[in-house]
Formats: C-alpha cells, structure tokens, sequence
C-alpha cells in the first residue's frame, strides 16, 4: 500500500495515533471515578483545598501528549492529510471531554 494511500483504520494502529486518545481517554476515566466516588462517599463532589493526586496525574497525561500529537501531525499531515486530520479530530474530541468534565464539575 502505497502511503499516500493509508487508510483510517491502519493510521489508528500507529502508537503515536492511539497513544494521545488513550491518555486523554485515562485521564477521564479518573475524573469520573473521582466524581462518582466524592458522590458515593459524600454525597457531593468535594473540593478540596490543594490538588489531589488525580489533578496532577490529570495535568501529566493531559500535557504528556502533546508531544506525541505534534510528532503525529508532522509524520503523518503530509503523507495522508485527510486521514490525519480525521485521527486528530478523534484525539481533540477526547482532550476535550476530559477538559470538559473538569470544568463542569469545577475541579
């Protein structure tokens, strides 16, 4: 296959597509356990008065991949630049449900 012929779903098995998704996807996955244990426990989602752990496991993951977006992007934008920017799409629209959940829940 040629690679200005790549398709979506083999650009999606290269690790410096998936990787930054699965970060962002991880670090959701905390805010949510966060959020529903605070419930649970509490009955309310707790504030506390210095970050947690989970903010800066979330800060971490959050910042550790823009590394790995920006090599993505310049590997791949110039090879298959439909498919890439269709993967980046995926990688912002789960950056963004992460960021989003943070903000709701005022975290």
């Amino acid at each position: 296959m040629l690679k200005s012929q790549v398709e979506f779903r083999s650009l999606m098995q290269e690790p410096s597509a998936f990787v930054p998704a699965g970060m962002s996807l991880t670090a959701l996955a905390m805010v949510l356990v966060k959020v529903l244990s605070d419930l649970a426990i509490h009955g309310a989602v707790v504030h506390e008065a210095d970050e947690g752990a989970i903010a800066h496991l979330w800060q971490l993951l959050m910042a550790g991949q823009l590394p790995v977006l920006a090599y993505f992007a310049i590997k791949w934008l110039p090879q298959a630049p439909g498919q890439t920017l269709c993967v980046l799409a995926l990688q912002t629209g789960a950056a963004l449900a992460s960021v989003a959940t943070v903000l709701l829940f005022r975290l």
